[in-house]
């Protein structure tokens, strides 16, 4: 049986501060550690955003892996990480990250989904200060809460 792309128990909200690189790794380690990704695949994460920011605005970053680590995903999957506070992303502030890993273009719901969902700053910031994973789970995979 196919792995779900998002679980519920990989949206953990309302984390500390962290530096963008450790929770890049965090996301990494998420989705190697729910059979996702191997475990190489976090280089290929680190690469990329320090080759080009995965913040994509609106207070929210979406790390991924190179094209070359591709070779690394198992299946396609999500991790999402909330930080109430902000972290630093490149110089901008980041309260939502949504780690992925992609074989194809099933994440393209996904990333759907939070355009007509999070359409301003405002909305991401009302999510991470007030969602509950439940709501969170739903927005993202489409599902009514």
């Amino acid at each position: 049986m196919a792995l779900p792309m998002l679980k519920k128990e990989n949206i953990v909200l309302g984390q500390p501060g962290a530096e963008r690189e450790d929770v890049i790794r965090r996301c990494g380690r998420m989705l190697a550690g729910s059979g996702y990704v191997n475990e190489r695949y976090i280089e290929g994460m680190i690469k990329r955003d320090n080759s080009f920011s995965t913040g994509i605005g609106n207070f929210i970053a979406i790390p991924h892996g190179e094209e070359a680590f591709k070779k690394d995903i198992i299946t396609t999957g999500i991790v999402v990480l909330t930080y109430p506070e902000g972290i630093d992303w490149h110089g901008s502030t980041v309260y939502l990250v949504i780690g992925i890993a992609t074989k194809g273009d099933e994440h393209l719901d996904i990333m759907g989904n939070i355009v007509d969902n999070l359409e301003t700053g405002d909305d991401v910031i009302k999510l991470v200060k007030s969602a509950g994973v439940d709501e969170v789970y739903a927005m993202l995979s489409g599902e009514k809460a």
